[in-house]
């Protein structure tokens, strides 16, 4: 073993000290975290009464963001793979240009998912990326490159929330769907709660709406983060988010499972929480999905995880934690 694998070692224990220890304090009586790598293949619905499928489960590199910067993508592709996750989205493709002497590559990113039996599952760009020809080809060369089949961004179709600026949005967007889907990839947004707020000029129109409505849904696709769709129905009721996926069957490929911990006193009804710790409805909400039968990429999120403590192990923990839960999730 070279030295340098030697000391990554060494710095990747130090991080993830007492993981398991305060996983065990956290989900007293669930089953322990896998040592091993499980089989890594297609699989069509949770099974053995499982909300989840637990060999599909993914991970938002966003989660640990931390880690990604300070250790590195081989680092934390080793320890996601020990923990268990078997698809990544990712949030960006830098790390610390210390740990290489300069800035890893895209080519090399995909192969330490190659070598940690990992799999991408799509990536958040930047809307001004894809809104500049030029630059959404060059994400688009990168989302071929790691394997993906779906590239997106997390950021709202746009800041004019009248009914005229969401149906320009949407043309907008069909459009960045449409090259996409020349490439052979799928585009796709990702919610937050604002989305779901109603329209300033229309204030019967919610503007979500406007947007399902005018994209195409050959083109533009949906990833529907749990967590801000309750916290919209929650800021601005008369919705269930369940229902937007199964009016949309086929529209919601992603997923991102996030849990909140009802908190009156936050403006959003709810604090960002692991997996598990709080009450958001997720077994009522993926009971009713699950029905549609169509398939989809469940993918762990936690804006909070780099200040979770202990720290270490920190969002390193978070992941455990929140990965053991959902594979323990049942109808």
């Amino acid at each position: 073993m070279t030295q340098e694998k030697i000391n990554r070692r060494r710095l990747l224990q130090a991080a993830v000290g007492g993981t398991v220890a305060v996983s065990a304090a956290t989900l007293a009586g669930s089953t322990p975290a896998l040592a091993g790598s499980p089989a890594h293949g297609p699989v069509h619905g949770p099974a053995k009464g499982r909300l989840l499928p637990k060999n599909k489960l993914g991970i938002q590199l966003f989660s640990i963001r931390d880690k990604v910067s300070q250790l590195g993508f081989r680092a934390v592709f080793e320890e996601l793979s020990r923990i268990g996750f078997r698809e990544v989205e990712f949030a960006g493709y830098t790390q610390s240009t210390s740990i290489l002497g300069r800035q890893i590559t895209v080519p090399e990113i995909r192969q330490l998912l190659d070598d940690n039996g990992l799999v991408g599952a799509g990536s958040h760009v930047g809307l001004g990326n894809f809104t500049n020809p030029s630059q959404r080809e060059i994400e688009f060369e990168n989302a071929q490159i790691l394997g993906l089949s779906y590239v997106g961004t997390a950021n709202a179709p746009t800041g004019d929330n009248t009914v005229a600026g969401y149906k320009a949005a949407a043309e907008v967007f069909n459009e960045i769907g449409a090259a996409a889907a020349r490439r052979r990839l799928k585009f796709y947004q990702h919610n937050h709660a604002g989305e779901f707020a109603f329209a300033t000029d229309q204030p019967r129109v919610r503007l979500y709406d406007v947007f399902l409505k005018n994209t195409d849904p050959r083109l533009v696709y949906l990833e529907m983060d749990i967590y801000w769709a309750y916290v919209g129905a929650y800021r601005y009721p008369g919705f269930d988010p369940a229902r937007y996926v199964l009016a949309n069957k086929g529209r919601y490929p992603l997923f991102h499972i996030k849990d909140g911990d009802t908190n009156p006193e936050n403006a959003n009804g709810y604090d960002i929480v692991e997996f598990g710790a709080g009450d958001l409805p997720f077994a009522d909400f993926l009971r009713k999905v699950n029905q549609s039968g169509k398939p989809y990429k469940p993918i762990w999120e936690q804006d909070t995880a780099p200040s979770t403590l202990p720290n270490p192990p920190g969002s390193f923990g978070a992941a455990e934690r929140s990965f053991q839960a959902m594979a323990n999730l049942r109808g």
